[in-house]
């Protein structure tokens, strides 16, 4: 299943884990509203690709004892300093992961948490910490490593439990969970103290010590993030576009040439005059069969192609094909239309049609990780860019009274995801992401 996140600002995470399969494709279509007056000729799909989509993939698994075996064999001697990387790296990955989700999850909701659900969280990520120190390694690469790691799992669990204390509702409750959350954070604070994590001009400031977890989250991520190199196809094809047009508008400028020569004789005035206008209509009809041969040729077929190669042996795992497009309502498909419950306002929408079919190759995983997590990153800002500034006016009438309040203006996108999985297995969903000109609001998955 596909989960759709809000992130900083415009940005909408969508992400999912792929079990073991060789062939996925993934279709998204986005549903934008017609007043906004967004077009091929305001954004390219050129544009769009490379602005609003960013696609990460890492490994992932569900084995969640496999990093602390990995540990105790590393304490022992027992394994590479490369395969201890590669383990604590994904361990602290997925960690992090599950924190931010479940975190988020507890402050965005709309019902009061109880102590015991946020009690759960809190505990759960002590006793995953606590396993993650017991076999601290002797080794001093490896333990260069781990105190890297410890750092960086110590100050994020502080940072997400300190969220949940500034914008869990003041209920009955937030006492107590106040008191549990922030005993948590003190002793993970006293924790990096004690082994001298931090340097006292760090933890002073914030914005270097904000700086310095985000180069250690990227320490973190770099093993288990799959390299990616993408290809624009269609270079060749343009080539020979491009010839093909030039001569064969050439051939008939050639015949225009001799016959106008025939007709004014030598070269005179009127034979430059007409000789000018006919290079004139070269260019402009050259053009335009470029264009449409391109359209042509280049119809279905897909516009990028991105190979995915492991960070540490270099070896191909996987390929994959990705499309972008401006679809009309009549060419979506029947499922998707009836996901989507057209109406008749909303015929005016511009529809952004992404797809993409990947194959990858799990016998050339790391050992133990036969499963992918996949993250799309939308980033609707340019979008934002076409939404007017300022607000509405509501008036309402109340006790007899007229009020009036200053409403800011949202828009509504939809945004609908199918799976097709190697064994024709389809999976729909659909999505309402309210948006303004500042940020997302909110994003509300529809059943």
């Amino acid at each position: 299943m596909i989960t759709v996140e809000k992130k900083d600002g415009h940005k909408i995470k969508i992400s999912h884990v792929i079990q073991e399969t060789t062939n996925r494709q993934l279709d998204l279509y986005v549903f934008v509203p017609g007043e906004l007056g967004l077009n091929p000729n305001i954004i390219s799909e050129d544009e769009f690709y490379h602005n609003a989509i960013l696609g990460k993939r890492t490994y992932y698994s569900d084995v969640i004892h496999l990093p602390l075996v990995h540990s105790r064999l590393a304490s022992r001697g027992g394994l590479s300093t490369e395969q201890y990387r590669l383990s604590l790296s994904l361990y602290a990955y997925q960690y992090s992961l599950a924190l931010e989700k479940t975190t988020h999850q507890l402050h965005e909701g709309n019902e009061e948490r109880t102590l015991e659900e946020v009690d759960e969280v809190a505990q759960l990520a002590v006793r995953i910490l606590k396993r993650l120190r017991r076999n601290v390694p002797t080794d001093k690469k490896l333990l260069k490593y781990y105190q890297n790691i410890d750092n960086y799992l110590s100050w994020y669990t502080e940072q997400r439990l300190l969220s949940l204390v500034a914008h869990l509702p003041r209920n009955a409750d937030y006492p107590e969970i106040k008191s549990l959350l922030l005993e948590i954070c003190e002793k993970e604070s006293q924790h990096r103290l004690d082994n001298d994590y931090n340097s006292t001009k760090a933890i002073q400031d914030p914005t270097r010590m904000s700086n310095k977890m985000r180069l250690l989250r990227r320490l973190i991520e770099y093993p288990v993030t799959m390299k990616e190199k993408t290809t624009a196809l269609g270079k060749n094809t343009k080539k020979f576009i491009a010839g093909f047009a030039a001569g064969f508008v050439m051939i008939f400028v050639s015949i225009l040439m001799i016959k106008a020569r025939g007709v004014l004789g030598d070269i005179t005035a009127s034979f430059l005059l007409v000789l000018s206008f006919i290079y004139a209509a070269r260019e402009v009809f050259k053009d335009d069969l470029k264009s449409m041969m391109w359209r042509w040729m280049r119809k279905g077929k897909p516009k990028w192609r991105k190979q995915f190669f492991d960070a540490n042996s270099s070896k191909l795992i996987g390929r994959q094909l990705e499309w972008l497009e401006y679809i009309s309502y009549r060419k979506i498909d029947d499922e998707i239309k009836k996901v989507r419950k057209h109406k008749v306002s909303q015929r005016e929408e511009t529809i952004l049609h992404y797809k993409s079919t990947t194959r990858m190759s799990p016998t050339k995983f790391l050992t133990g990780y036969e499963q992918t997590l996949e993250s799309l990153t939308l980033d609707l800002r340019v979008l934002s860019k076409l939404m007017g500034k300022g607000s509405q006016r509501f008036y309402q009438l109340k006790d007899g009274q007229v009020s009036k309040e200053s409403v800011e203006k949202r828009h509504l996108i939809n945004l609908i995801t199918r799976e097709t999985d190697e064994d024709k297995t389809v999976r729909i969903q659909r999505w309402k992401v309210i948006i303004n000109r500042s940020k997302i609001v909110d994003i509300e998955p529809i059943t």
